[in-house]
């Protein structure tokens, strides 16, 4: 009678028993589940940007999303055309004449001292006299206001591919001829040697740059960033198009 109310008690009491025990979550692999580590909720991968075309994108654009008003969507690194671009110890009529265009479509009045209007603590001094070591400090000590700068509205991001691509130290200066050169790196990503060898068009090209700088229109006359961030083609198609028809005609 004894051995049976002890084994009865013993049955009774097991599950109070557990309680002071640690409980151990297995994974199926028999490890431990860190409970601390787990996240919990799982980002699931989808487009990280929607361009304004309406096509899919998988991968992050330097110009959608940014508050600060980016006038830069890169295309993608042509390597050979870079590595060509940079060797160039002159540039050719060509180059100038594009360049002469964006100027005047990107910063008509200011040029290559211009500052993004919507920059309301600008820097200290004119940018063609800062270092790009002062460039950089000033845009980290003025963070939620735009910070395109210089004759081809350099952003941040933008800024800092290019001035590693050319290996550009923080004391070099941002004068004219500096940003010529990192200007002339996007003129190769947009396809100038392409256009010049008759593998890609005219149009083609022009709408190429127009995906760089915003005041520049695409065939449909409009920036292709009208309306964000108040951007809008700064000339007409008409006028671009004449305007690159006299560098390449055809």
């Amino acid at each position: 009678m004894l051995r049976k109310t002890c084994v009865l008690l013993m049955i009774l009491l097991w599950p109070l028993s557990l309680l002071a025990e640690p409980v151990s979550l297995l994974r199926p692999s028999g490890q431990a589940w860190d409970l601390e580590r787990q996240p919990l909720v799982v980002n699931l991968p989808q487009p990280l940007s929607t361009p304004l075309s309406g096509a899919e994108s998988f991968g992050p654009s330097l110009f959608a999303g940014r508050a600060e008003g980016s006038f830069f969507e890169p295309l993608p690194p042509r390597p050979e055309a870079r590595a060509r671009i940079r060797g160039l110890a002159h540039a050719s009529a060509d180059i100038l004449r594009i360049r002469a265009l964006i100027g005047r479509a990107e910063s008509p009045r200011d040029g290559y001292d211009a500052v993004q209007h919507g920059a309301t603590r600008r820097p200290a001094k004119k940018p063609t006299q800062m270092t790009l070591g002062e460039i950089f400090a000033w845009i980290d000590a003025t963070p939620g206001q735009p910070h395109a700068i210089g004759y081809y509205q350099f952003i941040p991001s933008t800024l800092g591919d290019l001035v590693t691509e050319l290996d550009l130290g923080p004391e070099v200066i941002f004068t004219p001829a500096v940003q010529d050169r990192l200007a002339d790196i996007l003129l190769a990503d947009a396809g100038v040697y392409e256009l010049r060898a008759g593998q890609i068009t005219r149009h083609s090209f022009m709408n190429n740059l127009a995906k760089i700088w915003a005041g520049l229109p695409t065939a449909s006359g409009r920036s292709h960033y009208h309306g964000y961030a108040g951007n809008k083609a700064t000339i007409s198609w008409a006028e671009f198009d004449r305007a690159m028809a006299e560098v390449f005609p055809g």
